[in-house]
């Protein structure tokens, strides 16, 4: 079925001004990036690396992830048991092959992560420190510095990727577009280099594969857990590509995100799940324990269950938040378990060894994304994808908490040996005829407003209707638009967030993190399959939904063309 939404090809941009070239282009530095540079490093000897990174090394979504990282490297744990429990967070849509990939997987990934030098918390015994987050009935999420986890993985990688004289880093670098070969092949790849010391402007990489890990979406929302440089960037270059990008429509939000505020928006401060898998429970105005009889893990429930329970007891209670109760943890604890938690809510003015903390929920991660198979390719010949910006079949309709980091790992290993495997010769750019187009920079905050409004937590057809029509006036190049980096992130946040809102309308029920309020139910019998999304030439998206029949046909959207 296709949308009334016409979105450019291409991006408006200057030529390229310069070029160079490499064997493999990694687009991304968090756990995904900077490990698959450095197996790929390893896997093809003698070959050239670029990363390319929109800001810093260590800027990226993996530095601020507090939680940690899950494995079945317990005594009473085992891959099955976390085979079930990411199938059951993941609502029925889980690619059960990757899943059992992932978790058989992972710990051999975990434990090179710890040789390349990571250090995770121990036991006083000298043994790995284990805690539980939601949906995890063993102790299997490993954690370093109490909460910093993300910024000590990140760490060890940009050492070790410091230390590779094979490896080279472009940092301040936007990647505009791909360049095709005439068989639709990567040739190559535009970027925008903003850096001192680095070529300026836009120049080309010829190059023989590209790597995807740049990250997700969550700044198509005006409040979010996620760092400003996840504007969908992956997503929208792939799409324009011909990519094809799933399950779209499942954005998790994660439960408990401080709350600081009804106008307050960009990046929000993250109360780590494993604040509650350590005990601490969520509570409405009242006092009252809001998970209670709702799920049989309680406030340990799947990210989704609580969100919905949290969204239901405002509406309930008319309030703009609930809280969360950890004050029985004491001083010592807070400060040698979650030391970024506890300065992040004193930044505030809590104080949560004696104040309850403020939460709600807000955007936190993208289950979907550029579809990919067991090694991590596109549909694309010699376009990977890997991470958040990816959908391997991992998460389903809701990802397991802290499955996140050990995706990016094991799938960054996979796609490394293929990449050894497969790489091909390179290939000259072909003559590209995709329409360009671009929108103004004033149409992110546009964007935002619209996402926030319509297809947040609580969606509905009349809402995404509205949603889509606001879209599709966005979508627009005006005469004289100026390319540059703002009006390319505002190209990019309307064109991922018109394909997530045609997937969202299009998926009628209610499933994982997908909470539809006019389809309350899940319907196996009509959505157990999966929405994908391509764009057609000219510009205007298409979705599929695959396996089985078509869904029902609905009315066209307002405005729309045939």
């Amino acid at each position: 079925m296709r949308t009334g939404a016409v979105l450019p090809e291409r991006l408006e941009a200057p030529p390229p001004g310069w070029t160079t070239d490499a064997d493999v282009v990694v687009i991304g530095s968090g756990i995904a990036g900077l490990n698959g540079a450095l197996r790929i490093r390893s896997a093809v000897p003698g070959s050239r690396v670029l990363v390319v990174t929109k800001d810093l090394l260590s800027a990226g979504s993996t530095t601020w992830a507090q939680g940690g990282i899950a494995a079945a490297l317990g005594p009473e744990d085992t891959p099955e048991q976390h085979l079930h429990d990411t199938l059951v967070a993941g609502a029925g849509l889980c690619d059960v092959e990757a899943v059992r990939t992932l978790v058989t997987e992972g710990p051999e990934a975990v434990r090179a992560l710890i040789d390349l030098g990571t250090e995770f918390d121990q036991t006083p015994a000298g043994e790995l420190s284990l805690t539980r987050e939601g949906g995890h009935l063993r102790r299997r999420v490993l954690h370093a510095g109490g909460d910093a986890t993300g910024a000590e993985i990140q760490r060890a990688l940009v050492a070790a990727v410091a230390a590779e004289p094979g490896i080279t880093v472009i940092e301040h670098a936007l990647a505009l577009d791909l360049e095709l070969a005439s068989d639709g092949a990567v040739a190559g790849v535009t970027l925008h280099v903003m850096g001192e010391g680095q070529e300026e402007g836009v120049g080309a990489v010829r190059c023989r594969a590209v790597v995807l890990a740049s990250g997700g979406m969550g700044q198509v929302y005006a409040a979010t857990t996620n760092p400003p440089v996840s504007t969908g960037d992956g997503m929208a270059l792939a799409l324009r590509a011909g990519a094809v990008l799933r399950d779209l429509e499942f954005v998790q939000f994660h439960p408990t995100v401080m709350w600081l505020g009804e106008e307050s928006s960009g990046q929000q401060p993250l109360i780590s799940e494993a604040v509650r898998g350590e005990g601490a429970f969520l509570v409405d105005h009242a006092g009252a324990r809001i998970m209670e009889g709702v799920h049989p893990l309680a406030d340990l429930a799947p990210r989704d269950v609580v969100a919905k329970a949290l969204m239901r007891r405002m509406r309930e209670t008319h309030r703009p938040h609930v809280w969360l109760d950890a004050r029985h943890f004491g001083a010592e604890k807070w400060a040698s378990r979650f030391p970024t938690v506890l300065a992040s809510c004193r930044d505030h003015g809590i104080d949560p060894v004696t104040d309850l903390i403020p939460v709600a929920p807000a955007c936190h991660y993208a289950s979907g994304g550029v579809a990919t198979d067991l090694d991590g390719r596109s549909s694309v010949p010699g376009l990977y994808a890997c991470g958040e910006v990816a959908c391997s079949g991992v998460h389903g309709a809701n990802r397991l908490a802290s499955n996140s980091l050990l995706e990016g790992l094991v799938f960054s290993r996979r796609i490394a040996a293929a990449v050894a495997r497969d790489l091909p010769p390179a290939q000259e750019p072909a003559a590209d005829r995709r329409t360009r187009g671009l929108v103004p920079a004033v149409v992110a905050s546009a964007v935002q407003d619209v996402m926030t409004r319509y297809a947040g937590v609580l969606r509905s057809d009349e809402g995404l209707r509205e949603a889509a029509r606001d879209l599709g006036g966005l979508a627009v190049t005006p005469e004289g638009s100026t390319p540059g980096t703002a009006s390319w992130r505002a190209t990019n946040l309307l064109t991922v967030a018109s394909a997530l809102v045609e997937a969202a309308r299009t998926r009628e029920e209610t499933r994982g993190s997908h909470w539809r309020e006019d389809f309350p139910e899940t319907d196996d019998a009509a959505w157990s399959g999966h929405l994908d999304v391509r764009m057609e030439p000219g510009g205007r998206l298409c979705l599929d939904y695959l396996p089985g029949t078509e869904p029902p046909p609905r009315a066209p959207m307002a405005g729309s063309r045939p």
